[in-house]
């Protein structure tokens, strides 16, 4: 992994220490979910449903038939939007590609070591679908139909994920007291093929196999 003095996140920039900081309450946050080491991020789709817009209408209609914009988002194990994601690993679904970034499931596992990596990650990565849930019950405009122009759907789902992020900072819920908490293992430097798969077996392989 590279190694940053400092983290831009548009005008601001976060010092390294806080950065460092912040990762590790992150990845020691997804590791209490589902035991998945270095995770960063999950990320996944949504759709917002729109009405039919006078420019480019069939672009707009999904497969499901509806007009939707489809939303791609990543959360943190608070279902929060981060604003960096560097250090670690984003979890995904099938339907993206494995990565050096971004782990994905095994699509037939092979032994018990890829079925643990499987359950693990499909335990981890299901606080992206929470977080979709709770962001459209939220704001009820997100689950019911946008009745604007497209920008303006835009810049009304970007508001809304901000306001989401800042009122889980002003209500976050009491943590349980935990006298025994999950310690993450630390990673060890990888020295194989860099590319997804070489990256997923090793993870399954390290944390998985027994």
């Amino acid at each position: 992994m590279e190694e940053y003095g400092s983290t831009d996140v548009g005008e601001n920039v976060m010092p390294e220490t806080a950065y460092r900081k912040w990762t590790g309450l992150v990845q020691d946050g997804f590791f209490a979910l589902g035991g998945f080491p270095s995770v960063l991020g999950c990320i996944d789709g949504t759709h917002i449903r729109i009405q039919a817009p006078t420019r480019d209408e069939p672009a707009f209609v999904n497969r499901k038939g509806y007009h939707s914009i489809n939303v791609q988002a990543v959360c943190d194990h608070e279902e929060r939007s981060p604003t960096s994601i560097s250090d670690g690993f984003l979890l995904g679904d099938s339907g993206y590609p494995c990565r050096p970034f971004l782990e994905t499931p095994y699509m037939t596992p092979q032994g018990n070591a890829q079925q643990r990596y499987n359950d693990s990650l499909c335990a981890t990565r299901v606080t992206i679908e929470r977080t979709f849930g709770r962001w459209k019950r939220r704001f009820h405009v997100l689950h019911s139909e946008i009745r604007m122009s497209p920008r303006r759907e835009y810049q009304i789902v970007l508001a809304c994920a901000v306001l989401h992020n800042i009122s889980i900072l002003l209500n976050e819920p009491l943590q349980d007291d935990n006298d025994n908490p999950d310690e993450q293992p630390t990673v060890d430097t990888y020295g194989g093929r860099h590319d997804g798969r070489g990256i997923r077996d090793h993870i399954a392989n390290t944390f998985f196999s027994s």
